[in-house]
């Protein structure tokens, strides 16, 4: 059985996958109003993730550095 915590953090991540999924093709304008605006919403998402995480998973949070450093290489 999982506790509150997981389940928001599933929530959580499950949204943030769902709104990176559904960019927006920014086409010749990088800079088109639509892709402003959800690009801003998926780095307040993710940064609200990464926070929730730090917060309610310090013992775990090692290891996701760990990964997503070895993503970012």
């Amino acid at each position: 059985m999982m506790d509150r915590d997981t389940k928001d953090c599933i929530k959580m991540m499950r949204d943030l996958v769902s709104d990176v999924q559904g960019a927006p093709y920014p086409g010749d304008d990088i800079k088109s109003e639509l892709y402003a605006i959800w690009y801003e919403h998926a780095q307040r998402a993710a940064v609200e993730c990464f926070e929730f995480l730090d917060a309610n998973f310090p013992l775990e949070q090692k290891e996701i550095n760990k990964s997503v450093d070895k993503i970012l290489q």
